[in-house]
């Protein structure tokens, strides 16, 4: 008996452990990938069985009981893509929207529309995108994301624009500047008062049939920025602090860094030019130039013992000498310009918001503080920002809203950094100046001298008062101390507001009115001290300026939209007005009695001031009518009259339009079989737009300055000259194109050609001065930019855990001008360019370089007689007889490329420029590579010149060092440098916490990252950055930053 009941119990046993390894309990959370929070009420099913349940309020869901035998499980929501997953313990489900990679929804002109159905051109930068580059004015945010898209950026002054061109230059002379619109209302203002953490996503549109329906204000392309709006649902708290370190990324460059090896060079080029000049001897040469070292330099800072040369006869440094030189007063000796005029600095950046909403009420609230120093002293950017945007479903038939944005800013903008000559740039200075000459003033026993009244280094001017010498090179100039006792600052109060009404009218058909208002008040003060430098010399000098601009914009639409059957109609008729006004008054005096206060009450000579006003109007009728049949066919039409108040009333209006058309053939019957390909969309629009930014408000009335004094009026000056004719400047545009999604939207893109052509162009035709003018304002002549756009996007990995993308861009651009003014005879010479008929803008002309004579090592250049060239050592001969046109030197090609990969929690992103094969003037590197003449003594080498020509090195293209030789570095080809480029914009990682820790902490989310910004730049040499204009460029400029930074970014 005892037995039996033994075996029962072993069967029983065995039984239940049988029907329990028959089933699993899988737990698991689903995310949306689009904004990273949880889906809730998602359909969580076992495959195939009707065992399910659905995910809670934490996007959770645990299913028990679940048979070993079953290998999926399927997830799905609405307006969400089902997603299929392998059964693990715990899973974590990514889920995307429905229409995210094959119908997604853009904004477009005055609306949106589904990416399928838009036939247009037109590209879009996400948000999050936006959010990884830690920049203070998006414009920065912009090179290589879309095709179409070129930034150059001169000025790397934090808060700065960058110069943003799409789709080329459309005008010689009329402004280039693209149109932002911000929330659907154009935008006037500095859009450095736009905080990147607020904008949803921004959209470039580039054709005639995206952008003709702002008319006048899209032609060279328009801008779309949407800021984050509420969302329906429980409130999302989110928090982001970052902070970093700014840098100087584009170093100077290779130029000499050691006192020895400049003062050999000097000697070098002294001793040539009497020996080969002069008709001295060897040995005449040599003590003369010798002698002169001194006098040409206009410091001493080597000691040498008595009766002995600082350089000896095989051009050497006298062992003898020793660095350092006392004259009783002071002690002399080199300092690092570059190491002591620029400093790494703090970023630091927060920010933090609020969205959330019900039926009937949206809401977006955020707040935003940043600090952004620049590598120089009193340079930077400070922002507080703040945005209330609110929608409210007042009647089943009215929704008003608000957006509002409120930004408070301090630019500490040392103005003379961006002027590549001046004697304040720290920048020029530090590339330009020998490595020979002190910083600082030194007592007699070598000690950095100090002021008593700031306790500051006392910095040497090289201008004969400082110390007992005077500098041949930059006299009267210190770019350190200005810096440290000078401030330059604007102080900007914005305000950026919209109100809206929407009315549903009836079924279809809506009304929708809005106000957008615009006030920048702007005080700048400028303090020059009064003890060191140029504004010493009048003691001190005050500068203190208000304006305050205005733009008052309104827009009225009236939207149709029906779908009946396989039809959809979509109708829009509108009119929009927009009156903008500025006016400033500054005051400036000199002799200060307090060392910081910047009101002119401060000083008590010379003060003076002045005032200005200026308004424009616009006003423009619009409407547009697009239509689809069964989603495969779609046809577009647009049509514009706008007016525009810098024109004579007589021809103020302009009309503009667009006709534009796509066929979706992956949804032809014909194509049932190709299920790999999603869409195959082919489409073509043309359009004509206007300009009218000529660059002066008034441009057809003749504008005089008020003179005279002691209550009598003189004789105005005439100081532009109007031409009532003027009118607006046409640009017609065509496009075609195809879209295209594959492999269930693994791979998309699009691939287009464009052409637009620019006529009536805005023009300041030369004139003699003894017109009492130089210049005038009219239409003439044609331009035509034409090429190809590719735009790839690619991702190879997807699955829950791993996700690898890759997208890359190019643009291939071509520009031709095809008719200037008939006085012009086909061509105009403007200084070092040519401007020809069916050629390119992007030209120089210019004497052509002929390397080097082996002979006597003079630079040669290739000169005219007759139809027979030949080479002359007299560039001026060459440039009297033989200048010539160098040919397109734009780049070939232009980018970008980029990779992000997702995998278990953690993000890694890279996004790079780049641009090939082009040419630039490198003007920085030219004046590097002087011949060592009178004027350039104290002014430093590029390292190449240790390339130079001599007796012993005839095999060079680099000309011997002479001093008296004027044409060793004359404007030529020979400075004309590869303009390619790769550049690493940024890089991004980061760790998102699991889901269970963050739970643990009481918040949503929690992610931990590093960033750095402007990472790389490889160009042709060091210190030359080809992004900072088309044509030439130098790094005696404010540099690009380099931003490196951590951060914390908390959801709750």
């Amino acid at each position: 008996m005892k037995r039996k009941i033994m075996l029962l119990l072993a069967c029983l046993f065995v039984g239940i452990g049988l029907a329990t390894a028959q089933t699993q309990t899988v737990t698991g959370v689903v995310i949306s990938e689009e904004d990273g929070q949880p889906v809730i009420g998602a359909s969580v099913l076992v495959k195939d069985t009707q065992l399910g349940t659905i995910t809670g309020i934490d996007g959770d869901f645990k299913l028990t009981n679940v048979p070993s035998s079953a290998k999926t499980i399927v997830i799905s929501y609405i307006g969400m893509q089902t997603v299929e997953v392998a059964i693990k313990e715990n899973i974590k489900v990514y889920m995307k929207s429905d229409s995210e990679m094959l119908d997604e929804v853009m904004v477009v002109a005055y609306g949106t529309a589904k990416k399928s159905a838009f036939t247009g051109s037109a590209s879009v930068v996400k948000g999050e995108e936006l959010e990884k580059r830690q920049v203070s004015n998006l414009t920065n945010a912009l090179s290589g994301t879309v095709s179409g898209v070129q930034t150059t950026s001169s000025n790397g002054q934090p808060g700065t624009s960058a110069t943003v061109r799409i789709r080329g230059i459309g005008s010689m002379y009329a402004s280039n500047t693209p149109l932002y619109v911000v929330d659907g209302m154009p935008f006037e203002g500095d859009i450095s008062s736009i905080n990147t953490q607020d904008i949803e996503s921004m959209t470039v549109l580039k054709d005639a049939a995206a952008a003709a329906l702002y008319g006048a204000r899209g032609a060279n392309g328009v801008i779309l920025v949407t800021t984050k709006k509420g969302k329906t649902g429980e409130a999302t708290i989110t928090a982001e602090a970052r902070w970093g370190v700014n840098s100087r990324m584009i170093k100077n460059y290779d130029v000499l860094e050691r006192p020895d090896t400049y003062m050999e060079n000097l000697y070098t080029a002294l001793y040539n030019g009497y020996y080969y000049n002069s008709g001295y001897t060897a040995e005449n040469a040599h003590q003369t130039a010798n002698s002169k070292l001194v006098s040409s330099l206009g410091y001493q800072i080597y000691t040498v013992p008595t009766d002995q040369y600082l350089i000896g006869r095989n051009g050497r440094l006298n062992p003898n000498a020793t660095l350092g030189y006392n004259d009783g007063d002071f002690y002399y000796t080199p300092d690092n310009w570059a190491d002591n005029s620029f400093s790494n600095e703090m970023r630091q950046e927060y920010n933090i918001s609020a969205r959330g909403g019900t039926e009937k009420m949206n809401y977006y609230i955020s707040a935003g503080y940043l600090t952004d120093n620049g590598v120089i002293a009193n340079s930077g950017f400070d922002r507080i920002s703040t945005r209330l945007n609110v929608d409210y479903q007042l009647k089943e038939w009215l929704k008003v809203g608000s957006n509002v944005g409120y930004t408070n800013s301090t630019s500490r903008y040392p103005g003379e950094q961006t002027n590549s000559s001046s004697s304040m740039n720290a920048f020029y200075i530090a590339n330009m100046i020998a490595p020979i000459y002190p910083m600082f003033v030194r007592d007699a026993t070598g000690t950095i001298m100090r002021d008593p009244n700031t306790n500051r280094p006392v910095y040497d001017y090289g201008d004969g008062y400082s110390t007992n010498f005077s500098r041949n090179f930059m006299s009267i100039s210190n770019p350190a101390s200005d810096l440290a006792y000078n401030t330059t600052e604007y102080l900007m109060d914005i305000l950026d507001a919209k109100w809206f009404a929407n009315v549903d009218i009836f079924d279809g058909l809506t009304f929708k009115a809005t106000l957008g208002l615009h006030i920048d008040n702007t005080r700048y003060h400028d303090v020059g001290n009064k003890y060191y430098g140029q504004s010493a010399n009048y003691g001190g000098s005050v500068q203190q300026q208000s304006s305050r601009s205005y733009v008052l914009e309104q827009q009225y639409l009236l939207n149709y939209k029906k779908e009946f059957g396989k039809h959809n109609i979509d109708a829009l008729v509108g009119y929009e007005s927009m009156e903008y006004n500025s006016e400033s008054v500054y005051a400036l005096g000199y002799n200060m009695y307090s060392d910081k206060n910047w009101t002119v009450s401060n000083v008590i000579d010379k003060i003076n001031g002045s005032g200005s006003f200026a308004e424009i109007a616009r006003i423009g009728l619009l409407s547009r009518v697009s239509y689809d049949f069964d989603t495969k066919y779609y046809v577009s039409a647009s049509y514009r009259r706008d007016a525009s108040s810098r024109f004579h009333p007589d021809n103020r209006w302009g009309d503009f339009f667009s006709f534009s058309a796509a066929w979706d053939i992956a949804k032809e019957g014909f194509m049932s079989d190709a299920e790999w390909v999603n869409m195959l969309k082919v489409k073509a629009s043309y359009g004509e737009q206007g300009n009218d930014g000529i660059g002066n408000n008034y441009a057809y009335l003749d504008q005089y300055q008020v003179t005279g004094a002691e209550g009598v009026f003189a004789d105005g000056t005439l100081t532009y000259k109007g031409n009532k004719d003027i009118t607006w400047e046409t640009s017609k545009a065509f496009n075609a194109g195809v879209d295209f999604s594959l492999f269930q939207g693994k791979l998309g893109g699009t691939v287009e050609y464009f052409s637009r052509q620019t006529s009536d162009m805005l023009y300041y035709k030369p004139m003699a001065p003894s017109n009492g003018y130089t210049e005038f304002p009219m239409n003439i002549g044609s331009m035509r930019n034409s090429g190809w756009e590719i735009e790839l996007n690619y991702t190879p990995v997807e699955t829950n855990d791993v996700k690898w993308t890759i997208n890359a861009n190019a643009t291939f651009l071509k520009n031709e001008i095809i008719e200037l003014h008939p006085d012009l005879k086909g061509e105009m010479i403007s200084g070092s360019q040519v401007y020809r008929e069916g050629e390119s803008i992007y030209q120089f002309y210019m004497v052509e370089y002929a390397g080097v004579d082996p002979k006597t090592g003079l630079a040669q250049y290739w000169a005219k007689e007759g139809d027979e060239e030949f080479k002359t050592d007299d560039w001026s001969k060459a440039y009297n007889t033989n200048r010539k046109g160098t040919g397109d030197i734009m780049a070939d090609v232009y980018g970008g490329i980029g990779t992000t990969v997702e995998f278990y929690g953690f993000d890694f992103s890279v996004q790079c420029a780049y641009q090939f094969g082009g040419k630039m003037y490198d003007n920085g590197y030219a004046s590097l590579m002087h011949g060592g003449t009178s004027s350039d003594a104290g002014q430093n080498w590029h390292k190449d010149i240790l390339n130079a020509w001599s007796p012993e090195n005839t095999n060079t293209n680099i000309p011997r060092l002479d001093a008296i030789d004027s044409y060793t570095n004359s404007l030529s080809t020979r400075f004309i440098t590869s303009s390619d480029y790769f550049s690493i914009n940024n890089i991004t990682l980061g760790y998102t916490l699991p889901k269970r820790w963050t739970n643990a902490l009481g918040v949503e989310s929690l992610r931990l990252y590093g960033a750095a910004d402007n990472v790389a730049l490889f160009s042709a040499r060091q210190g030359f950055d080809p992004r900072m204009g088309y044509t030439a460029a130098t790094s005696a400029s404010y540099s690009a930053l380099r931003t490196i930074s951590g951060g914390v970014k908390l959801t709750f």
